[in-house]
């Protein structure tokens, strides 16, 4: 499967380590407006591109976009009526509408589209995954999840909401992916937002409502400068709590009798999520199945549900109905 990576800021370069590791997957380029600065960090064999030219390269089966945001929609509207199968950067794109109007140019020209949920591959929330799915502790009665940064130093245009989305929305939609794919669609939103125009940070506290539980969502970008990336879990099920954070708490399964962790593997998890998430994506591309476990449709109700929330939060916590249906 060769797969063509469009834009190479931060992301494109994590994408490029990753796809190098990912089986089913080869590097047919870079597309960057910088390729003389680009180029001598590209692997040997690998050229830099411009967008109309791995478009039209009938060799490239797959373009996987890493450019800002307020790009993605369009891109990859591009790519997909040109024949290509569209792995894009979360978040799918800055608003439900664009967000469905590539689900629906993917299913009219049969092609994948995915979007990097790179939690969905995380082995410490996959650990958490099967756990819910088993179901040997009851339902869950209380979720937490947390994810904060310091202002990012790359990529200007991220400080820009109209590019962006925001700080709480480029972060926290992963969380909110998350809380999606474990828990479906609330019945019920609340939330409180703190935004720093000048120093940059962006901060929203959210409560998602389910029948008999109610998941917390926390976090986004603090301050600029030495502030530690973390993102972490404690979603307490009827007889046992699982928790998990980036700042060395192992993910860990807690129990009335016992302790012990949840099968995460070895090595870099980082990694092995990125990678993974990119060999699934090549093998749905080959085999032309619909990717079931990161759906776009899914990537479009996070996109949806994330705004729903920075709209809650001009409410100051009050509760409001979310247009979702119920869980």
């Amino acid at each position: 499967m060769n797969i063509a990576i469009i834009g190479f800021g931060f992301m494109g370069a994590t994408h490029l380590e990753a796809l190098r590791a990912a089986p089913g997957a080869r590097l047919a380029g870079v597309v960057t407006r910088n390729a003389a600065r680009d180029a001598p960090k590209l692997p040997a064999g690998v050229g830099c591109l411009t967008l109309e030219a791995a478009l039209a390269d009938a060799s490239i089966d797959a373009v996987d976009i890493c450019l800002p945001t307020h790009l993605h929609a369009r891109v990859a509207i591009d790519a997909l009526r040109a024949g290509k199968h569209v792995l894009v950067e979360k978040p799918m794109a800055l608003d439900l509408a664009s967000a469905e109007a590539m689900a629906a140019e993917a299913e009219r020209q049969g092609r994948i589209l995915m979007t990097a949920q790179v939690l969905r591959f995380w082995p410490a929330y996959v650990a958490l995954r099967e756990t819910l799915v088993a179901n040997q502790f009851g339902p869950v009665r209380h979720a937490r999840f947390e994810r904060r940064a310091a202002v990012p130093a790359w990529g200007p245009w991220l400080k820009d909401p109209a590019l962006s989305g925001g700080g709480a929305f480029d972060l926290l939609i992963h969380d909110v992916d998350m809380c999606l794919h474990l828990f479906g669609p609330p019945s019920g939103v609340a939330a409180v937002e703190h935004v720093d125009a000048i120093a940059g940070s962006s901060l929203l506290d959210a409560q998602l409502y389910y029948p008999g539980m109610v998941a917390h969502i926390s976090g986004g970008w603090q301050h600029p400068g030495a502030f530690p990336f973390r993102m972490e879990y404690t979603v307490t099920f009827e007889r046992a709590t699982a928790e998990y954070s980036s700042m060395g708490r192992p993910a860990t399964l807690y129990c009335a009798h016992e302790t012990r962790p949840l099968e995460t593997g070895a090595g870099d998890a980082a990694a092995a999520a990125y990678a993974g998430e990119i060999a699934y994506f090549a093998d749905c591309c080959r085999t032309g199945r619909a990717p079931r476990l990161c759906p776009p449709r899914e990537s479009a109700a996070a996109v949806a549900l994330t705004l729903l929330l920075l709209e809650a939060s001009h409410e100051n916590g009050e509760k409001i109905d979310a247009p979702f249906g119920t869980a």
